[in-house]
């Protein structure tokens, strides 16, 4: 059976983006695209006045339109819709149950556009088991460039982090793109800048030649997997953040991690998830894993 993409659509220019990105993920995965409103919420432009059947109706337009749209656009992509009367994150939340990936939209540099208001964002992009794709409303989004590469965040290099790497190669993949790995890596501190230290150190080619070579041992099933992919490298010592921005200045996509397993307390994404989620341009993938 085909796992779904599914779209959180609220009639903001950003959730249109979002599913306009999303229809022509979907093709590119021949998967079948699911439009999702949930109508208990109050939108920008209907009247806080007005009752609940014009604010289901107004959703319902939403969703009709935007189906209608995509489809003369997309005429052999599979598109259905649902409107559900409940309250934004339980009804994203259960719709990304199983999906392929949920894609919404965003604004970006702090705030999250449509019903996405406050946490929400947060809390969705924090508890869902499966992939979330923030989408601005630019251009980048729009129409990703020839040749764009699809970039992939790698912080811990001990760590298999297997659908954070299956979601980057397939996502590279479908469309013939190269992917690049980027991984910022750090001195020991145990080294501090003690000379003999420092000559052990780099006794068997350096630090960052010993990160080279954990990376590709790490991609190495991978590559054997997706022979079709052209992988190159980034490796730097420097902010992990700063590293991954750079490298997506002209990327399509951009696919960070998340660890499912978290402090009980909050609702962290992780540092450098958070600043790519606020800075990059391109569509940002969030993948959770162990």
């Amino acid at each position: 059976m085909l796992r779904t993409i599914v779209v959180g659509l609220d009639g903001s220019p950003e959730s249109l983006a979002a599913a306009d990105w999303a229809a022509r993920e979907a093709q590119r995965r021949g998967l079948p695209l699911r439009l999702v409103n949930a109508w208990i919420w109050q939108p920008h432009d209907v009247p806080v006045t007005e009752d609940l059947e014009t604010q289901k109706s107004w959703a319902l337009r939403t969703l009709r339109e935007a189906k209608e749209d995509l489809a003369a656009r997309y005429p052999d992509l599979p598109i259905d819709t649902r409107q559900v009367s409940d309250l934004a994150t339980p009804v994203l939340l259960d719709q990304a149950e199983g999906s392929e990936m949920l894609v919404l939209g965003s604004r970006g540099h702090g705030a999250i556009a449509g019903f996405l208001l406050g946490s929400v964002g947060q809390h969705v992009l924090a508890r869902s088991k499966n992939p979330v794709v923030m989408v601005r409303a630019n251009e980048r989004s729009a129409a990703e460039p020839d040749g764009a590469e699809v970039v992939v965040a790698l912080q811990d290099l001990s760590e298999l982090a297997e659908p954070l790497l299956e979601f980057a190669f397939a996502a590279a993949a479908a469309r013939e793109a190269t992917l690049r790995t980027v991984h910022a890596w750090q001195l020991a501190p145990v080294f501090g800048y003690n000379p003999a230290a420092l000559h052990i150190r780099d006794e068997d080619g350096g630090q960052k030649a010993r990160a080279a070579r954990d990376l590709d041992e790490l991609l190495k099933p991978w590559r054997e997997k997706y022979p079709q992919v052209p992988v190159v490298q980034t490796l730097d010592l420097a902010s992990a953040s700063g590293v991954v921005l750079q490298a997506a200045v002209d990327a399509g996509l951009v696919v960070v991690g998340r660890k499912v397993h978290r402090p009980a307390l909050g609702m962290r994404i992780g540092p450098v998830t958070h600043a790519v989620l606020h800075h990059a341009a391109a569509p940002v993938a969030v993948v959770p894993h162990d």
